[in-house]
């Protein structure tokens, strides 16, 4: 995993970003069909309208590493949506991942398995972002410019997990990924998020969580035409919320076209509300959430029997503090490392 940080214009952490691939020769796949290049153009119509400086940041990479902008900001946008071509074009579509948020006495805690074909393992990134007119922000992706999680300054934690869609349904929009990046950047709390999230043309199935420091949280689960909030559940002396790659809500699930597909979904969202409803997370919150998502309570990250699919990170932030605690790789057997970048000052890194 690479650990960048990235601060100025948004233009000019392009420029910087996209040095980092010169230097790394990095190639980019963008064999985009015709369906993928005018659901790409749409989308970038639609992306610019409400976060014009993003666009400028993926044009900062695109000048630099000599690439046509309108292409790769397309590429960018049919990721987690409608990238089918996956022989030619990475990443794959993300249908694992698990992610929850708790409050209990007083503690937000959030966690994540981040569940990928191996291969994304290495590219995978945590960043901290100070952008020059946007809160601070840590980011983790298998991609890059938009993310699957991240918390920002304020304590808001955001992430998505992907639910599948069928292709005549998706619609020019944002994909889930650039969801999280524009919320940790301009929401400083779930409520805000919340309204600036219902603003947004969504491209795809998806569900989004959120959740502040000041133990509001909730999962809007998110179709091309319709949203819905769920709100957390209560459990012993706390609430929870969590977000697996199907919809949990009674009205949105004929709207999920995985027809099973999507790495035992229910099974991971039934151990997590579990664990909380039997009483098994205990005071040390922290270390408690990690034997959670390292499968210690069961099934979460033991993809033995799946050849090409593992989890490739896992993640655990305490929105209080702002600290931040990663494994990278399966969490059965990697080390939770302490990150604490977020705790600094906002200068220049």
């Amino acid at each position: 995993m690479y650990h960048l940080s990235l601060s100025g214009s948004h233009y000019e952490m392009g420029v910087q970003r996209g040095k980092i691939f010169q230097e790394c020769q990095m190639s980019f796949p963008l064999q985009l069909d015709a369906f993928q290049l005018e659901h790409g153009r749409q989308s970038e119509e639609i992306l610019r309208r409400y976060f014009p400086e993003v666009c400028e940041e993926i044009r900062g990479v695109s000048d630099t590493v000599g690439a046509g902008y309108l292409q790769f900001a397309s590429w960018m946008l049919c990721m987690g949506c409608c990238m089918y071509n996956l022989e030619q074009n990475i990443p794959a579509e993300v249908r694992g991942c698990t992610a929850f948020a708790y409050e209990k006495r007083g503690r937000l805690i959030y966690g994540r398995n981040n569940d990928l074909p191996p291969y994304l393992r290495e590219g995978s990134k945590s960043e901290i972002y100070a952008p020059q007119d946007g809160n601070r922000f840590y980011i983790t992706t298998s991609s890059f410019i938009n993310g699957e999680e991240g918390l920002n300054e304020h304590g808001l934690a955001v992430a998505m997990t992907f639910v599948m869609t069928d292709l005549e349904k998706i619609r020019a929009g944002w994909n889930s990924c650039f969801i999280v990046r524009y919320l940790l950047e301009k929401a400083d709390r779930t409520q805000q998020a919340v309204s600036m999230l219902c603003d947004l043309p969504v491209a795809s199935n998806c569900n989004i969580l959120l959740a502040d420091k000041s133990g509001n949280m909730v999962v809007v689960e998110c179709t091309p035409t319709m949203k819905k909030i769920r709100e957390a559940e209560a459990f012993h002396n706390g609430r929870i919320v969590c977000t697996v790659n199907s919809f949990i809500s009674d009205e949105m699930q004929p709207y999920d076209d995985a027809n099973g597909n999507d790495y035992d979904s229910r099974k991971r969202y039934r151990v997590v509300m579990d664990s909380f409803a039997s009483g098994q997370i205990r005071e040390d919150y922290v270390d408690t959430t990690k034997q959670l998502l390292q499968g210690k309570y069961g099934f979460m990250c033991q993809y033995d029997h799946e050849p090409d699919f593992e989890t490739v990170w896992s993640s655990v932030f305490d929105l209080g503090s702002l600290e931040i605690y990663r494994a990278e790789g399966d969490p059965r057997k990697k080390k939770f490392v302490r990150d604490s970048r977020l705790l600094g000052s906002r200068k220049k890194y």
